[in-house]
């Protein structure tokens, strides 16, 4: 790093999936932060897959973006590129850190690296993933702890699991809460909301909203089945919307075998961005009762929208929704039991949607992006002094 430059960072984007789900709104959330402040303190260069390069040069006017190569939109010739064509890069530009966002690194990057380690669940909660999936993100996780200048997290309960389970240094790790886009998430018109009750097929329906993917951790076959207990002999009983990625949890077309035939379950799958404010702010409910997250941005984009929020005190969903959200467990009689009580009442959902709203203000991508810079700053300054 020359004197009197700022650090040039190289941030790696190459791992946001089309759909835009968590790390793909983790990193367009980043990075919007960085263009808005103009790299917050540091030089920026991004190398993104083709698709996302002319949306990301958009974004960060004043900062380099590259397009990597085609074949790296597929996932295992991305993890080779990692290891090979991404430390070039960064010898190629300059770069006095590299910033992975997902996990992996490169083993040997020519350079300080910072890597965002999501969550620990792939060891708190094995069982919700397929070994293979599990091993690697495991190995990945470890192998980020050991390579890392510095790790990023975006909770404390992320880091303290870490730390507990896998004796991370404390010191290394740098926790940035994930922000919320207001422009994107916001409480919706009464227009927004009828369009999308319009496309649900459910004009003159209440419903009860999940979004998110089908994992296993998502808990959305116990949710399901709780939020049957909690209906079925209502006279007009709320429907259950389940949208987002398809994911691999076959025990979710188990429960949906057993809905009654009077109850209205539906799975639109990825729903138009557009549309998520009037989802979730059109919803009675916006339920997720995760067995755990590292973070927990559905319930938080849903409290910006004014959805009540039901979900689990698990990990990290508490520091998030703090005391604007209403909890429950992951047993599908206590979800029915919960569930049933908000919507039996209706001034503590709106207590709880006003009080979602105010707190959601407090998670922007621009204090998550100023941790960030200072996380690099630190890992480039600590180089400089071991050279």
């Amino acid at each position: 790093m020359t004197a009197g430059r700022p650090p040039r960072v190289l941030i790696d984007a190459t791992s946001v999936p089309a759909d835009r789900g968590g790390v793909g709104r983790y990193v367009d959330g980043l990075l919007g932060a960085l263009g808005t402040q103009n790299g917050g303190g540091v030089e920026v260069t991004v190398v993104a897959l083709r698709t996302d390069a002319e949306r990301y040069t958009r974004m960060l006017p004043t900062a380099d973006v590259l397009a990597a190569p085609a074949a790296v939109a597929h996932r295992p010739a991305r993890l080779a590129w990692e290891q090979t064509g991404l430390p070039l890069l960064a010898q190629q530009v300059g770069a006095d850190v590299l910033h992975s966002p997902f996990y992996t690194c490169p083993m040997r990057a020519g350079c300080p690296v910072t890597v965002t380690v999501h969550d620990a669940t792939f060891f708190t909660e094995p069982e919700h993933y397929d070994k293979s999936r599990r091993t690697f993100f495991r190995s990945a996780i470890k192998t980020s702890l050991r390579r890392a200048s510095r790790v990023i997290v975006p909770s404390k309960a992320s880091r303290d699991e870490l730390i507990r389970l896998l004796n991370a240094d404390q010191a290394r790790i740098d926790v940035a809460y994930h922000g919320v886009d207001a422009d994107a998430f916001h409480v919706p018109s009464d227009e927004e909301k009828a369009r999308v009750r319009a496309r649900l097929g459910l004009a003159g329906t209440d419903y009860v909203a999940f979004l998110g993917a089908k994992e296993p951790r998502k808990n959305v076959p116990n949710l399901i089945r709780g939020w049957v207990r909690a209906v079925q002999d209502r006279p007009t009983p709320p429907a259950l919307v389940v949208a987002g990625g398809q994911g691999h949890d076959d025990d979710i077309d188990r429960a949906v075998a057993d809905v009654p035939a009077h109850l209205r379950l539906l799975r639109p799958g990825y729903l138009r961005y557009a549309d998520l404010p009037g989802f979730l702010g059109g919803a009675l409910v916006a339920a997720y009762p995760s067995y755990g997250e590292g973070f927990g941005l559905p319930i938080l984009e849903a409290m910006a929208c004014g959805a009540p929020v039901l979900t689990t005190p698990r990990l990290s969903l508490p520091e998030v929704g703090g005391d604007a959200v209403a909890y429950t467990s992951e047993d599908p009689d206590r979800i029915a039991t919960d569930l049933a009580a908000l919507l039996d009442d209706e001034s503590r959902r709106q207590a709880l949607a006003k009080a979602g709203v105010d707190r959601a203000k407090e998670f922007t991508w621009e204090s998550s992006a100023e941790v960030h810079v200072a996380s690099w700053s630190r890992a480039a300054s600590l180089a400089k002094i071991a050279g």
